[in-house]
């Protein structure tokens, strides 16, 4: 039995940003991962690589992460390109990769099972249900909003959000994302309107600006905690995710979880790649 088992696709990731242009490993399944390493957590990944992106795997292997690999014809790859503002950014889908399936998590046992979907048909809702019959159900939902058109990126409703909603524990979703699957700009308004739905933790993150979390009619804000410099935002929520059901799963209360979450994207956004401290560098930040 895990504590977290994290579901979704590594991809290969073309960074561009005022300062460079690189190539690596990301998509939810990497940044997720590599924040959890030095956590005191039972972790365990299960993604979908073609056999080429295969070295990328071998890489989260020898830092100690424990990972189930499923065959794909291809490698999710993205293109994300960053202006000065590290809040906003332009993607592109150049290659997809085979969607899961129920079938392919029936020998992993978990406390949350976290999907990270990186576009539409990634993860049914089929999968979602099948999930939540045996643990609790996180999901990012960034990918069930992008619909791909000759490689560009382009914002869709949910199809499936009334009735997948209601099998998701934890929700996490940014303001642009929540106007989307319930048409509100007001962000408490909306947390609200996807709690009705179903979703008993919904966590909005706000870039610079903090995030703030609905669970049982409380709201909770949480701040941003400032980085020494800003260097890459690639895959900060997946890093705020795994801070936030590390401490949610080791018994922290919805404040105390997404103070830890925050400062640790907040550390994260100092370097380019993923974030690979430790719980005292994030509890050390938190004090800065």
């Amino acid at each position: 039995m895990y504590d977290i088992c994290c579901i979704g696709h590594i991809t290969l990731d073309k960074i561009v940003t005022p300062r460079a242009v690189k190539h690596m490993a990301g998509g939810t399944a990497f940044y997720f991962s590599n924040a959890m390493r030095n956590m005191d957590a039972r972790y365990k990944l299960v993604t979908a690589v073609a056999d080429t992106e295969l070295p990328s795997v071998t890489d989260l292997i020898n830092k100690g992460i424990e990972v189930k690999v499923l065959p794909s014809a291809h490698t999710v790859y993205f293109e994300n390109i960053y202006g000065e503002n590290q809040d906003n950014r332009t993607q592109r889908v150049l290659q997809k990769a085979d969607a899961f399936t129920a079938e392919d998590i029936l020998d992993v046992e978990a406390i949350i099972f976290h999907l990270g979907p990186l576009l539409a048909d990634d993860m049914s809702t089929d999968l979602i249900k099948a999930l939540f019959s045996r643990g609790n159900v996180s999901v990012d939902a960034q990918g069930y909003l992008r619909e791909v058109i000759e490689q560009g990126v382009h914002a869709i409703d949910w199809a499936d959000k009334k009735e997948a909603l209601q099998y998701i524990d934890v929700l996490k979703v940014n303001e642009h994302e929540l106007e989307v699957l319930t048409g509100i700009a007001d962000i408490k308004e909306g947390a609200k309107v996807l709690a009705e739905w179903g979703v008993k933790e919904v966590v909005v993150t706000l870039g610079s600006m903090g995030s703030i979390i609905y669970h049982d009619n409380i709201y909770y804000t949480i701040p941003a905690y400032k980085p020494t410099d800003v260097v890459d935002a690639t895959g900060c929520g997946d890093t705020y995710m795994a801070g936030y059901l590390y401490k949610r799963v080791k018994g922290a209360d919805v404040q105390k979880a997404g103070e830890f979450a925050a400062a640790m994207a907040g550390l994260k956004i100092e370097t380019s790649g993923p974030f690979e401290g430790s719980e005292s560098e994030v509890l050390a930040m938190m004090e800065r």
